[in-house]
């Protein structure tokens, strides 16, 4: 056996199609490995089976069986990714079974399965873990979300990101960030803003968390959300928050809760050769921005910053004792709470990216459109090749960064 101590293996992540293949087959024969990625590809059987009956049964016994074997050796493993590749199917069932095979299991991220394969009732089935991250879930609501608070398995939690869900009441993040009494980081993107439900009676502080020390707060439509949270933040609802990231903005509303900074434009914005042209968000008729890129709204947040630096916002008198004026002095503003101890974040997860968050296509290989920026690659640095342009030649694409799987909580 080769390599009989294997850990972890980085960088390729293959598409598993519920068939045999080596790699995967080895790998499940190393006991120390620690983290693993799941693809779940297509099965052409698979797929013939869902055009003539509905889930659950659309895998055969054999595929099941050699599904759940792959895990049996792997008692160290701690994180799991479980990722649907183009409408692979992985049932309801085998999800719960495989995590309840894991007793070291403690990262967990599921993301992009229908509904027929992860929903509210498979959340309540969830072990005890650490880290949590649920993205592009169908199946998954606001009341599976309010009920998941409340069993016992969710109170170890200490981070959980929600991505792409559209929660569409806030009630459900209150009751996450009430009840998950460990939680220190939490993270929510999502387009439109979760409100409050019609008739339901409204206290402040609306959410709120002891424990919480980071927040990533991305609400990309305009709404209540930010509002409701920056209402929340002032009424004493995070006592230990130290940062918030925030794309989505609107208005500086959470900027300006946090410490005063001079600059928010990192030193790697000036190679974008988009930094100096005008911003790509656009305009609600409230006239709320919409922040698309984490460029822009580095830019919108600058902007507010040094719009304060230029506006007089206190003047210093020195008068003589008679009352005679000796000097005047004007004091420029500034954006942000002097004394607050949260700090004000726009910095990507991933150095480079115009995405906050870390997302599948930065650990698949970068396969979303990103901005131009200078740290690409066209082959250019094997130029002198004896074979020449053809050979060393390919199409522009962002050099290659191994991507740290715990980042992704």
């Amino acid at each position: 056996m080769s390599c009989p101590n294997l850990e972890k293996l980085l960088g390729f992540y293959p598409v598993y199609g519920h068939e045999f293949d080596r790699l995967t087959h080895a790998l499940s024969t190393r006991p120390r490995f620690k983290e693993h990625v799941w693809s779940i590809g297509e099965n052409q059987s698979i797929t013939e089976r869902s055009q003539k009956q509905l889930p659950p049964g659309l895998m055969d016994n054999d595929q099941v069986d050699r599904f759940l074997h792959l895990h049996d050796s792997w008692t160290s493993l701690s994180t799991l990714f479980l990722f649907s590749h183009r409408h692979g199917i992985l049932e309801r069932d085998i999800i719960v079974q495989v995590l309840h095979r894991l007793p070291s299991l403690q990262h967990l991220c599921i993301s992009n399965f229908d509904i027929d394969d992860f929903d509210d009732v498979t959340l309540q089935l969830l072990p005890p873990l650490q880290s949590l991250r649920l993205q592009e879930l169908e199946g998954v609501t606001f009341w599976g979300l309010s009920e998941f608070s409340r069993t016992k398995s969710a109170q170890s939690l200490r981070r959980i990101s929600l991505v792409r869900l559209d929660i569409t009441y806030i009630s459900a993040i209150s009751n996450l960030l009430l009840h998950l009494i460990n939680l220190t980081r939490f993270t929510i993107v999502q387009d439109s803003a979760p409100e409050a439900a019609a008739g339901e009676l409204i206290f402040q502080p609306i959410i709120a968390s002891q424990s919480l020390e980071y927040l990533h707060w991305d609400i990309i439509v305009p709404g209540s959300a930010n509002i409701n949270l920056t209402s929340s933040i002032t009424a004493g609802g995070f006592p230990n928050l130290r940062t918030i990231r925030a794309p989505s903005d609107h208005d500086g509303l959470l900027q300006m809760l946090c410490r005063p900074k001079a600059q928010i434009i990192l030193p790697s914005d000036k190679y974008n050769r988009t930094y100096n042209s005008s911003s790509s968000s656009s305009s609600s008729k409230s006239g709320e921005a919409h922040h698309a890129r984490l460029l822009d709204s580095r830019k919108a947040a600058q902007q507010r910053i040094e719009n304060a630096q230029n506006t007089v916002s206190f003047k210093v008198i020195v008068e003589e004792e008679d009352g005679t004026v000796r000097e005047v002095y004007d004091l420029s503003g500034f954006i942000g709470t002097v004394g607050s101890k949260i700090s004000y974040s726009l910095a990507p997860d991933v150095l480079g990216s115009d995405d906050a968050l870390v997302d599948f296509p930065d650990l698949f290989g970068g396969s979303k459109e990103m901005a131009p920026r200078k740290d690409c690659c066209t082959g250019m640095w094997n130029a002198s090749h004896h074979a020449g342009k053809k050979w060393w030649n390919h199409v522009e694409r962002h050099r290659f960064r191994p991507i740290d799987l715990q980042s992704f909580f």
